[in-house]
């Protein structure tokens, strides 16, 4: 349930067009939905504003599909990371309205109830870093931002950084996502007012270790302004990138409207 979901219950039960047993029926399985096997988290939108995501990777298709709609229930809408094709194939049989973004094994249901404020750049290194970009980008949409993407601009053609500059700096957060040498966000944000969203990718040679050569030139960047997420987690950054933001537009909008 999300908010506008919520206040059009509470407003019917005032009406009188919703008794209040039948409203208590309709929340009675908030904050949670207990599957045997999953308890749903359907208190979460209510509470941070983005429905809880599912993360698909490890789980049998038939606990998917009884995922996918008890959310579908709950929300109209549903989110799954790191999806098999083979799983997306099954679910997108049963779902014809769902989208399978294959790049980001990232299968949506529904969109946004509305636009969220904000902007969002993904910039991707090089186009071995683009399945984690794209994770990136499409849940932020998904959660309703505008994303603009600027892909294989890493720093060792920095000049094709620096020719997409001008719409990155349009941007109210920048997710800048990197293998190898991890070098882009801290070039990112040396250019930017924006705060840059890292994402160290398990892109590279041996000594990459995975990523973990990425994720400890990301954490010892010396620009500031830089916060760094997991390994390939391009849906973590994702959602740091939306409550920044979020919190961000409402913050300077209250400034302005303080303002003599």
């Amino acid at each position: 349930m999300n908010p506008e979901q919520l206040q059009r219950l509470l407003e019917a039960v005032a009406a009188g067009e919703v008794s209040p047993e039948a409203a208590l029926k309709n929340l009675a399985e908030l904050p949670y939905a207990d599957l045997g096997f999953a308890k749903l988290d359907l208190h979460r939108e209510l509470r941070n504003g983005l429905p809880e995501a599912v993360y698909a990777e490890g789980k049998r298709t038939e606990d998917l599909k009884a995922i996918v709609e008890r959310m579908l229930r709950a929300h109209g809408r549903v989110l799954l990371t790191r999806v098999r094709p083979e799983a997306a194939a099954e679910l997108l049989a049963g779902h014809s309205e769902a989208v399978y973004h294959e790049r980001a094994r990232i299968l949506a249901v529904g969109g946004p109830p509305a636009p969220l404020p904000g902007a969002i750049a993904v910039l991707a290194a090089g186009t071995s870093d683009l399945g984690v970009a794209e994770e990136a980008a499409v849940c932020a949409s998904w959660f309703g931002h505008a994303v603009e993407r600027c892909y294989d601009v890493g720093v060792a053609g920095l000049h094709r950084l620096l020719g997409n500059l001008q719409a990155i700096r349009q941007a109210d957060v920048v997710i800048a996502v990197a293998g190898m040498d991890g070098a882009l966000p801290t070039v990112v944000a040396s250019l930017v007012p924006a705060p840059v969203v890292a994402v160290p990718t398990s892109v590279g040679y041996g000594a990459s270790f995975g990523g973990l050569a990425a994720l400890l030139t990301m954490l010892n960047g010396c620009a500031p302004g830089v916060g760094v997420v997991n390994i390939d987690n391009g849906y973590g950054a994702a959602v740091l990138a939306s409550r920044i933001a979020r919190v961000g537009r409402v913050g300077r909008r209250s400034t302005s409207m303080a303002s003599p």
